[in-house]
């Protein structure tokens, strides 16, 4: 039986021949990713194992993101911990305020990820970097100190789901509300510990922004990982990126899938995920009439120039509703100064809109838009769970920058097409 394109990364790292679903491999490390949140459990770990230093001083990335700049007395001792940690082991990759971004849009950016790697990071958006046909996926802080101290992990081998593209989205329809729409089709658990293999000829018609969006938010199906064929526009951004070797794999034709999905993008519509699961998908034309209080434009999730450029087209020359927040935040520093030369920065604070540094914030109700009892916001995040950002009693609707940029004109859920 032939093999999928993760179990043809996973096997090659591996050592082996050949692996198949549910076998459990150890596999080398291509890259090791920790944050802000998750390092300092992760260190505080390996300092119990008494190593002698970490396994490659280049094949580690430490990105300070959730709560910088520093909230509080208590993020400040974390972001200090990783500080120390990465001065003592002359780590190269790691993100300080000033240099850093939102992890995910940050070392797609920096040249980090490439196809064929085999990245695992203490963070469940990790999956992001099958966009680029890597293998990458979320652990825990035990997991990220082991893989630190040895280079290595152990996975056991997803099953896949193949979901096939075809057709192209029509205007506003974006990356989000393709993978939106599946998790609306599938379910939070519906590819739970498997592989999302996205194809077909509809690949072709996504941006690379659109790719990382969809791979990004796997995990909010299940997955284990998603990942997508490498393409021209692929191995496009990974040289313009990196200098690093990449490695494609293909899917043998003869390979297993659990089961076969196919969207046809033609026919997708801008969707929206109401309180309190990502699941809980409704097309535009079926919102209702939802009054809001805030909107997020920004995280690993859409906060990339395709997001940022989305939104200030649909409000230019606009303003933001009376009575609503409106917070944007660009994912990196890179992203942040091309947006600024752009004008869309402009375009956002005559609109009415406040602009962010590059952080998580809001998006897991760090800081930077917290939402009070009864508060309903549309986010461009990933995850709308009871109390993700603030109070247990307010409300989070995801949807794409598109619909939330037109939403904070309008002051409540609406498609761009309405304005």
């Amino acid at each position: 039986m032939g093999m999928t394109m993760t179990q043809k990364i996973l096997a090659a790292h591996a050592g082996l021949d050949s692996v198949c679903a549910g076998q459990l491999i150890e596999a080398d490390l291509d890259l090791v990713l920790g944050n802000d949140i998750t390092s300092p459990v992760a260190i505080h770990e390996m300092e119990k194992m008494k190593t002698d230093g970490v396994f490659h001083k280049d094949k580690i990335a430490l990105v300070l993101d959730h709560f910088v700049p520093n909230k509080d007395i208590k993020s400040a001792e974390h972001c200090k911990c990783v500080r120390e940690f990465a001065c003592k082991h002359e780590i190269t990759n790691y993100f300080d305020v000033g240099q850093m971004g939102i992890e995910h849009a940050l070392l797609p950016e920096q040249g980090l990820t490439v196809a064929g790697d085999v990245i695992i990071g203490a963070d469940s958006h990790t999956c992001t970097y099958g966009a680029l046909g890597a293998f990458s996926t979320g652990v825990g802080s035990t997991d990220m100190a082991a893989g630190m101290a040895t280079g290595k992990a152990w996975f056991k081998v997803p099953a896949a789901i193949k979901v096939e593209l075809t057709g192209a989205p029509s205007e506003w329809v974006s990356g989000k509300d393709v993978i939106l729409h599946l998790i609306g089709m599938i379910g939070v658990d519906g590819a739970l510990y498997k592989s999302l293999e996205f194809t077909g000829e509809g690949v072709a018609n996504l941006t690379m922004d659109d790719r990382f969006t969809i791979a990004n938010m796997a995990i909010e199906a299940g997955a284990k990982n998603g990942i997508f064929p490498v393409d021209e526009l692929a191995e496009t951004y990974m040289k313009e990126h990196s200098k690093r070797p990449y490695q494609i794999y293909e899917a043998d034709a003869d390979a297993e899938y659990e089961q076969e999905i196919t969207i046809d993008l033609n026919t997708l519509k801008s969707t929206v995920a109401f309180p309190h699961l990502p699941e809980n998908t409704k097309t535009i034309d079926e919102v209702g009439d939802i009054t809001i209080d805030q909107v997020v434009i920004g995280s690993c999730t859409n906060g990339r120039i395709d997001d940022l450029r989305c939104a200030a087209e649909i409000l230019k020359g606009k303003k933001v509703a009376k009575g609503l927040r409106v917070i944007i935040i660009p994912a990196t520093q890179k992203i942040y100064l091309q947006a600024m030369e752009e004008g869309l920065l402009k375009t956002f604070i005559e609109a009415g809109a406040v602009v962010s540094t590059p952080t998580c914030g809001p998006c897991l109700g760090g800081y930077m838009g917290i939402l009070a009892a009864g508060e309903k916001c549309v986010s461009t995040t990933n995850r709308n769970f009871v109390g993700r950002m603030g109070h247990v009693d307010s409300e989070i609707y995801l949807a794409s920058p598109a619909v939330a940029a037109a939403s904070a004109v309008t002051g409540k859920i609406s498609g761009p097409d309405t304005l």
